[in-house]
């Protein structure tokens, strides 16, 4: 049977629709109607003047509801997911942190077996490698003793094992990292420029070979430095120089301040910007939750404070908590983006740089039903996966 979600401000890339319908079909969208009629049939659900958007895509996390994606069960990855489900993401990938290849694989024999058996869950997009082949200089809170150059004898090796792994995150300036990115680009496999100290006169050669997107801007990278008296551009500045590289923020209004925010948008073209939440296992935890970051063998224990994790000593963060409803509102509330932007950055453009944008992202005729009804204040209401309501 037809389902319209009728009575609803319908947001597009570039407007709100007020009073729109949204008709799903066998898991897809068969209609938006503009004036709100419908066809005759439909099991219908009053929206009550609420935003219906696309299902949220979160391309970078690393677990959430008290579950890290490494702790090497299928129950902590499903729990995960699921966790993350219920403040509108849809879809997602899951994400990796440097550690020893055992505990890489076992992870990957995870995933493959709840991407199988996992029901009224979001969809899982594939397997995003973040490490190990980190600059020791910006290795941020991975693991140093497991950080290595990329070697074909290594990647292949994981390459070859796991056919989920649909992007990974690199620092080019390390020796073999150009190969390993024209590697990827073969396997159309999104090759990330991560945890990296490289200048731009390393970065475009590595942006030719296919390292077209910057993980997290601003955290774990180079920026403007000096040698003797010459200035050199990082990371940061090379990301704003490049047009057709796009980025990735964590917008929980804390790993970047909200006036770094409007630098980004004002800077970088908004269509190349997504939202991230970079999860630990804390999202959706409350605060004054002790946990652990990273998995339940190697973990540091760290606590939730003032909607971010930090450690004891308070000196540092220890991962963000956020939820990608939180990114949405950071970026409309506190950025003061129009809704349609800031849902846009959670939504079509993480699409595209998963190349997905054929099928997610946009409430439109023949994608999939993947849809997100939530109030002015962007609290999620129901979440519908694949023409299903999950709540």
């Amino acid at each position: 049977m037809k389902k319209a979600l009728v009575n609803g401000k319908v947001i597009t890339p570039s407007r709100v629709l007020d009073g729109a319908a949204v008709v799903v079909e066998n898991g897809k969208i068969c209609e938006v109607s503009e004036d709100g009629r419908i066809p005759s049939g439909c099991e219908v659900t009053d929206c009550k003047g609420l935003y219906v958007s696309p299902g949220f895509i979160d391309m970078h996390l690393h677990g959430g509801g008290g579950y890290d994606f490494m702790d090497g069960t299928p129950e902590a990855v499903e729990g995960a997911a699921k966790a993350h489900m219920m403040h509108g993401t849809t879809s997602l990938v899951p994400t990796t942190l440097t550690c020893p290849d055992e505990d890489l694989f076992g992870f990957f024999d995870c995933y493959s077996e709840v991407k199988k058996k996992m029901k009224d869950g979001p969809d899982l997009l594939g397997i995003h490698l973040e490490g190990p082949y980190f600059s020791m200089e910006q290795k941020g809170a991975q693991d140093p003793a497991y950080l290595k150059k990329p070697s074909p004898e290594h990647y292949m090796k994981i390459l070859e094992y796991c056919s989920d792994i649909v992007r990974i995150s690199a620092a080019p300036e390390l020796e073999g990292s150009l190969e390993l990115g024209r590697e990827l680009v073969r396997r159309g496999i999104l090759a990330a420029v991560g945890h990296s100290d490289a200048c731009y006169q390393e970065l475009v050669p590595a942006y030719e070979c296919g390292f077209t997107h910057v993980t997290h801007l601003y955290s774990g990278m180079s920026t403007i430095h000096r040698r003797n008296a010459y200035r050199y551009l990082g990371v940061v500045e090379t990301a704003y120089l490049l047009d057709g590289m796009t980025v990735e923020i964590i917008a929980d209004g804390k790993h970047l301040p909200k006036e770094l925010l409007k630098l980004i948008v004002k800077t970088k073209s908004n269509d190349r910007i997504s939202l991230i939440t970079d999860s630990s296992r804390g999202a959706g935890m409350p605060e004054g939750s002790e946990i652990l970051l990273g998995s339940l063998k190697y973990g540091q224990k760290c606590f939730i404070e003032n909607g971010v994790a930090v450690m004891p000593d308070r000196t540092s963060f220890a991962g963000s908590v956020c939820t990608s409803d939180r990114c949405v509102r950071t970026m409309h509330k506190t950025v003061g983006l129009p809704i349609e932007e800031a849902v846009a950055m959670m939504t079509v453009n993480p699409a595209e740089v998963m190349n997905i944008a054929d099928c997610k992202g946009r409430l439109v005729r023949g994608f999939d039903a993947d849809i997100n009804i939530f109030d002015d204040d962007i609290n999620i209401k129901h979440v519908m996966v694949g023409g299903e309501f999950r709540f």
